[in-house]
């Protein structure tokens, strides 16, 4: 049988731009779930419905750097 060839995983690249001070737990909780936690920093992720549902509930918090298919 031949094997079958996945498509590119489509990804997106993060970027912290506000500290999580003064916010409530949750919202820290999603950071860190996404790899982030100081400004700036930034994380390649793959592009699926609960990365998605994460960086929206944090969106006052990142912003979405690039997007890759």
């Amino acid at each position: 049988m031949a094997e079958k060839k996945s498509a590119p995983k489509k990804t997106l690249t993060v970027r912290q731009i506000r500290s999580a001070n003064r916010r409530p737990a949750v919202q820290t909780a999603t950071l860190k779930g996404l790899g982030l936690g100081k400004i700036n920093r930034t994380r390649t992720l793959e592009d699926t419905p609960a990365v998605r549902g994460m960086i929206r509930s944090i969106q006052h918090l990142v912003e979405i750097v690039e997007e890759r298919k």
